[in-house]
This record gives structure tokens, C-alpha cells and sequence, in this order.
């Protein structure tokens, strides 16, 4: 936000987005406080928890069907000239904010082995991975999609951006297809060193065990590093790892089913 209050002066554009709610509340908040108009187009599966708080910022929401949807109903808002989008992984500025998280873990661990990210967009993982990948000692990074939606792993399979079917997953921030102009594709392809994939039921058991186990209340997208460390997705004996958690937007009663 502030790098476009700097591109265009004191009066920005009106913004809009797609989210599957946590980048929508992220930028809420701040265009609240820049004060600049925000459009958030979201899922109409999108937690109640995220739906409300972007709304309680002042944001204007629009459901729709899917996340693949809003994406597309966003940037066509956009290119109607009525706002400016911000993509919630395919943004320089995006990207460079989540690189941030890769700096301040080599400065807490200047030693670690491997970083563990979930992988929804890529732009999380990618920000990460272009960060640390700069060091003396460069760990590796892993991402980690859902088997219900893994655009990456089979995009980078087949060497170019391919859609996928997406079903329905506890992981809601990760689920839906890559926008087919992104710039995660290349970044991710450059710099991830590999990409690994977890069940649903090993997202239960994430989300559980860090409430039981560390007192820590995460959503499914959030646990998704957490899935792959239990589901021996990730060698960790004699190694220093680091597991991104990046998420706690989860609904109480959805929450107190997997429990």
C-alpha cells in the first residue's frame, strides 16, 4: 500500500482483489488506514471468521462460486478501469513482503536445513525462497500444496501453467488454480528445491496436534507444513527445520468438529 501511495501521489486508485480471506483482510486493514476503497471478491465458502473481519474494515465484499471465479471476476473489475488489482500472490510487492519471513528466520537460525511453506498461489514460497536462497548457506526450501488442489506440482511437471480439478479441502486459503499470467510459476521453478503433497486427514491431525501441543490455533492452509513434517513429507532426524504456520483464520464450530 505504501508503494502506491508513492507510484500515484496522495489520491491512489480504488483497489480490488480475490482472496480466500486472509490476503483480503491483510489488505483491508491497510487500505483502511491508507484510506483507498477496496472490492474483495472471496468464495462463498470463505470462513465466516475472514468474511467478517475484511467487512468489519470497510472493504466491499462480493461472494463467488469458487476461488478460480473471484479471480476472474476480480481482474476483469479491474480492466473495466473501475479499480486497480492486487493479486494476492502475483505481486512484486507481495512477493518482496514474504521474503521478509525468510530474512528474519536466518537471523533467529543462521544454521537451518530446510524451510517448510504451504503453497497455495506461490507467492509465500517463493518470496521465502528467493530470500534465503541469497545466503552463505542457502537451506532448502520445500513447498507443500494439498492433494486436493496442487497446480504446482503438476505444472511443474509438465514445464508450463496447466489447470487442475480442485475439490474441497481444510486447506481453503490454498485451494484453486493458478492464474495462467503469474509470475510465482518461474520464481517457484527457479528457486523451490521441492515440492511435497498432503491428505486431508493429515491436515486434521496438523490442526489438532498444534492445539494440543502447542496451545496453537491454526486453519488448515496454516497447518499444511505441519502435515507434511507428520506425514514424513520432510526428512527432519539430525536436521534443522523450520515450518512456516501462516494462518489462524479457522471457523470455532469447524474447528471444534476436527477436535
Amino acid at each position: 500500500m505504501l508503494a502506491l501511495t508513492e507510484q500515484h501521489g496522495q489520491h491512489p486508485p480504488p483497489l480490488v482483489t480475490a482472496s480466500a480471506g486472509n490476503h483480503g483482510q491483510a489488505l483491508a486493514y491497510a487500505a483502511r488506514v491508507a484510506t483507498i476503497p477496496l472490492t474483495v471478491f472471496l468464495p462463498a465458502t470463505a470462513p465466516r471468521t475472514k468474511t467478517d473481519a475484511i467487512r468489519s474494515m470497510g472493504a466491499r465484499l462480493i461472494a463467488c462460486g469458487d476461488y478460480d471465479e473471484a479471480e476472474s471476476r476480480a481482474k476483469a473489475h479491474a480492466a473495466r478501469g473501475h479499480a486497480l488489482y492486487v493479486s494476492p500472490y502475483s505481486h512484486p510487492d507481495v512477493i518482496a513482503g514474504a521474503g521478509t519471513i525468510g530474512l528474519e528466520l536466518l537471523e533467529q537460525e543462521p544454521d537451518l536445513d530446510s524451510i517448510v511453506v504451504a503453497v497455495g498461489g506461490g507467492g509465500l514460497v517463493a518470496g521465502i525462497a528467493i530470500a534465503v536462497k541469497s545466503s552463505q548457506r542457502p537451506p532448502e526450501v520445500v513447498g507443500v500444496e494439498v492433494e486436493a488442489s496442487t497446480p504446482f506440482r503438476h505444472s511443474l511437471a509438465a514445464g508450463r501453467i496447466v489447470p487442475v480439478g480442485v475439490g474441497p479441502t481444510l486447506a481453503d486459503g490454498l485451494a484453486g488454480n493458478l492464474d495462467p499470467d503469474t509470475i510465482t510459476f518461474d520464481l517457484v521453478q527457479r528457486f523451490v528445491d521441492r515440492m511435497a503433497v498432503v491428505s486431508e486427514p493429515q491436515l486434521q491431525q496438523a490442526v489438532v496436534g498444534l492445539l494440543r501441543q502447542e496451545r496453537i490455533i491454526a486453519e488448515g492452509a496454516g497447518a499444511t507444513g505441519v502435515a507434511a513434517i507428520l506425514g514424513s513429507a520432510v526428512e527432519t532426524r539430525d536436521r534443522r527445520v523450520a515450518v512456516v504456520v501462516s494462518g489462524a483464520n479457522i471457523d470455532v464450530d469447524k474447528l471444534m468438529s476436527i477436535i
